[in-house]
């Protein structure tokens, strides 16, 4: 009966998420007549029970995978009996019907945050807001059940299941999904604060301080998530790449560009009063990007290890809800804009200028991505044949990227409102002179084949110095967090484009068949093969090479790549064997054999790689410290209001 309890509990959520819209449209028409607090009581609590019952869906959806229960489709397509508890438990998002179930988890639980914890907004903005949200998640609860259904029972059982993709049986599977959902769902929160407040007409500085909590942990997780993918795949597809360009890995940094865009223009509409349209534009981008990226995975137009659906009709609904939803968002923007005051002015030489600049640099890079990924399926769809790779994303997006760290650099270090070129100039003077020493000691050291890669390392080297002199002459102890927060997120911008930059221009790779007992160099490395042998898994079996690396003063490493074969489903993988260094990592794969002793080997020295995504956890712990100093101001703020 758990299958049957998990879909009554999917259909009372989309009960309940209906009358949460009703009460919500008589919260806010009836905003300020009698009776209108009890109507709020009950919409806050209608939304806290649609997300607990959300979550018990879920819930009963991971128990039918523990326990596995071959009676229910979902189980028998995505899990085996043999497989370790922790992908049974990963298997429960690991497919399509799953992972949507966890998107309108996320959705609903959100909304739910909102109406608890939400006490300082007007009752009927805060009430649209509710309203909102449970009209976004009334669609999904609908793809749910007409399209999607998690709860399918198959008769007669099947004595085992099919297996999960080898591919996700990865520790990876277990954080990267829900992370990137929690940032995915979490922009729809900060959507339908946009939307509460132009249907009220209430677009200001509360409006603001309300939602940046909300688009800061959205931000946080897709940071989280975007990085863990990314080194996830960088180890297990055994490629030796960091990022491919990949239309699915798009969809996620799509947005994350949004949403650090919206993130700065908050900031200025919460604590300055300005940049007030903009804000509520970038509100509807942000989970506009974060419904194509649905779209893309789940729909079937793409072809990926990420992307589950294959029924047209899937792609189709939500294709309709992506419509109805943006659509509409960009209809009721175009309705009220004008009723949208201007707020407060600035300079153009200004901190909010600088923050302005910054968001119309991303929008740009979003651009790139956006016409990158989709114009080859416009295409398909027209009967050409055409694909965009990582040349022209890095062509055309780089530059860009390029300018955003100058501007990055140069934000923190105006005044608000006005500033003083001659002031900004005396504060640029040690973070220019640390990225012209770099350029010019790197251009001595790589020549000129790698010149953009040595100006990443020059900006960079300038945007780690720029991002800490806000704390000079400060006394730390009492420094804010969330300017610690500030710090902290640039410099880690700063620490991944290094890693980035000095893995493009220095990175060495060496493809080689040999027989055991022989050897070959890479980098600053001699690899040894001394056997190759089989292995076993917990449900795999493997060729196991040893590998032996060595290099001048230190002690030598020990390496084992594997090829690995999975029978349920049948699938061969390569696990790639990695070493880490304080100055890069050495990054081995075995082949297959000839059959007269000898085999392939692919080895690449990759020096100081692990900045990227050491850089990424900076960012996001940034982010981190930014969102507690901020919640703990505004409590304090609104404490001392009472």
């Amino acid at each position: 009966m758990i299958a049957e309890a998990g879909l009554a509990a999917l259909w009372l959520a989309t009960g309940f998420a209906l009358v949460q819209v009703m009460l919500a449209w008589g919260a806010a028409r009836g905003a300020d007549r009698k009776g209108a607090a009890m109507v709020m009581t009950g919409l806050r609590r209608v939304a806290i029970v649609q997300g607990l019952l959300a979550l018990a869906a879920f819930g009963l959806l991971i128990t039918l995978f523990v326990r596995s229960d071959m009676s229910v489709l979902l189980v028998v397509e995505n899990s085996h009996s043999l497989k370790p508890l922790i992908y049974k438990i990963a298997g429960a998002w690991g497919n399509h019907e799953g992972s949507m179930l966890l998107w309108v988890t996320v959705l609903a639980v959100s909304g739910a945050g909102v109406a608890i914890f939400e006490k300082r907004l007007p009752q009927g903005t805060l009430a649209a807001t509710l309203g909102a949200q449970a009209a976004i998640a009334l669609g999904f609860y609908a793809f749910l059940a007409f399209a999607s259904n998690p709860f399918v029972r198959i008769d007669p059982a099947p004595l085992d299941g099919r297996g999960l993709n080898p591919l996700l049986q990865d520790p990876g599977l277990a954080f990267h999904p829900p992370t990137l959902y929690l940032g995915y769902v979490g922009l729809s929160v900060a959507f339908s604060f946009a939307v509460g407040a132009l249907l009220m007409r209430d677009v200001g500085p509360a409006f603001a301080r309300a939602m940046r909590p909300w688009v800061l942990a959205a931000w946080i997780f897709l940071t989280i998530g975007i990085t863990a993918g990314s080194y996830w795949a960088y180890y297990e597809l055994g490629w030796g790449g960091w990022w491919f360009w990949d239309p699915v890995e798009n969809a996620s940094l799509m947005p994350w560009l949004a949403a650090t865009a919206l993130l700065h223009s908050v900031s200025v509409l919460a604590t300055r009063d300005g940049l007030r349209a903009w804000t509520v534009m970038l509100a509807v981008v942000a989970f506009s990007m974060s419904m194509i990226g649905t779209f893309l995975v789940r729909s079937g137009i793409l072809v990926s290890v990420h992307a589950f659906a294959v029924d047209p009709t899937r792609g189709g609904f939500i294709l309709a809800l992506l419509g109805l939803y943006i659509g509409g968002a960009l209809a009721l923007f175009g309705a009220r804009i004008g009723t949208v005051k201007q707020g407060a002015t600035f300079e153009l030489l200004s901190r909010e200028g600088a923050l302005v600049l910054n968001n119309l640099l991303l929008s740009v890079i979003l651009g790139v991505v956006f016409i990158g990924t989709l114009y080859p399926l416009v295409a398909q769809a027209a009967g050409v044949q055409l694909s965009i790779g990582a040349p022209f994303f890095e062509k055309a997006a780089v530059p860009v990227g390029l300018a955003l760290v100058a501007a990055t650099a140069c934000g923190p270090l105006l005044k608000w409102r006005r500033d003083q070129w001659n002031a900004l100039l005396g504060k640029l003077l040690v973070p220019v002179a640390a990225a012209a020493g770099t350029f010019a000691l790197v251009f001595a050291l790589a020549g000129t084949e790698h010149w953009l890669a040595v100006l990443s390392l020059a900006l960079a080297a300038g945007l780690a110095v720029a991002s800490v002199i806000p704390l000079v002459r400060r006394n730390l102890r009492r420094t804010p967090l969330h300017i610690w927060g500030m710090v902290v997120a640039h410099l880690g911008i700063a620490v991944s484009v290094a890693g980035m930059a000095a893995d493009s221009a220095f990175k060495s790779e060496r493809l080689a068949a040999i027989s055991v007992g022989q050897n070959v160099t890479v980098g600053p490395y001699r690899v040894e093969l001394l056997e190759v042998r089989p292995a076993i898994g917990p449900n795999w079996s493997a060729v196991e090479a040893h590998l032996k690396a060595t290099r001048t003063g230190a002690a030598p490493i020990d390496l084992f790549p594997q090829q690995r074969f999975f029978a349920n489903p049948p699938t061969n993988t390569n696990e790639a064997a990695i070493a880490t260094e304080l100055d890069g990592q050495l990054y081995t794969v075995v082949g297959q054999g000839d059959g007269r002793g000898r085999w392939q080997l692919r080895l690449w020295w990759k020096p100081f790689v692990t900045l990227i995504w050491l850089g990424g956890a900076l960012v996001a712990l940034g982010g981190l410290l930014s969102l507690i100093g901020r919640v703990r101001r505004e409590r304090r703020d609104a404490e001392n209001d009472l």
